[in-house]
């Protein structure tokens, strides 16, 4: 037979009646009435057409086959006590997936030293990171969130800063500036062969430059090689194959050991750092919210 919602209450009923052979107290253990627990066993005995319990003026105690089912019902019951008690405990705890994509500088600085320490204080979370230097599509391509860079933060995005401000620099090495000379402002790079930078399959990015009075200068660059991966434009830099425009945090190493030289430094601008993004209309998770305060917990102590 099919069991239904209300089989199952008149059988947890019964068997706090038959451990207690009391209906005043199972009555009080159920925060019920005994007259509503004596309503209940007469139901569930009906349905049956089997007596479960004998009642008597002193006590209340089960027949033979009230005992047998006592015998195999109590520790399913107790199963379920057990497991109910333990969706409870975890019922704060995130539980699901999550895909985050992110460059890899992203990944390196900021999401690894948080996202190792997320996963062990959290170990129902399973998380996939995606490395990627271009731009995502969130909801096209199934991520939760992404890292990337402020100052290209989406509009129809929620955005959760991390980390400093990013300053860009031009350079080239020193073999490239002895043969073309050395650009004094932005407009002159038309003459001169650039590392193009792509943040998606369709954008080529525009160099841009702190203009005069607060405005931002663009400039269109032409070159060998255009890629969104920084091993390929810092490499191609080294070897003398133009210009390249980057984080000053990614060749800073290079600079100092005069492999590559910054140049238009007073045009230099500084946009903002890295940024945790997700969809304005996502239903943010308990997952995501909890990788979200660690975040900010670790990079934003002041302001958090």
């Amino acid at each position: 037979m099919a069991i239904t919602r209300t089989d199952l209450a008149e059988l947890a009923v019964f068997a706090a009646v038959a451990r207690h052979q009391s209906f005043s107290k199972a009555a009080l253990e159920l925060g019920v009435s005994a007259s509503a627990l004596s309503h209940s066993l007469k139901g569930l005995e009906t349905r049956l057409g089997v007596r479960l319990l004998n009642r008597s003026t002193r006590a209340v105690v089960p027949t033979e086959a009230g005992q047998r089912l006592l015998t195999q019902l109590l520790p399913t019951l107790n199963h379920l006590e057990s497991a109910l008690g333990e969706l409870t405990r975890h019922s704060d705890e995130p539980v699901g997936r999550l895909k985050i994509c992110a460059p890899r500088g992203a990944i390196d600085d900021l999401l690894a030293p948080v996202l190792i320490d997320y996963l062990v204080r959290y170990p129902r979370m399973q998380v996939e990171v995606v490395e990627q230097e271009l731009m995502p599509r969130l909801i096209e391509d199934g991520y939760d969130a992404a890292l990337f860079y402020g100052d290209l933060l989406p509009k129809e995005m929620i955005g959760v800063p991390l980390g400093p401000p990013q300053r860009y620099l031009v350079v080239a090495a020193p073999a490239y500036l002895a043969e073309h000379g050395t650009p004094q402002h932005p407009r002159e790079l038309s003459r001169h062969a650039c590392i193009g930078y792509r943040l998606t399959p369709s954008h080529h990015y525009r160099w841009a430059f702190a203009g005069e009075e607060g405005s931002l200068l663009e400039i269109e660059v032409t070159g060998p090689l255009t890629t969104s991966t920084p091993a390929l434009y810092l490499g191609a830099a080294e070897a003398g194959l133009g210009l390249a425009y980057c984080l000053e945090e990614e060749v800073s190493q290079k600079v100092a050991q005069g492999k590559l030289l910054t140049v238009l430094e007073p045009w230099c601008p500084t946009f903002a750092g890295f940024y945790l993004f997700y969809p304005s209309r996502h239903q943010l998770g308990s997952g995501l919210r909890a990788l979200i305060d660690m975040l900010k917990a670790h990079y934003q102590p002041t302001n958090y």
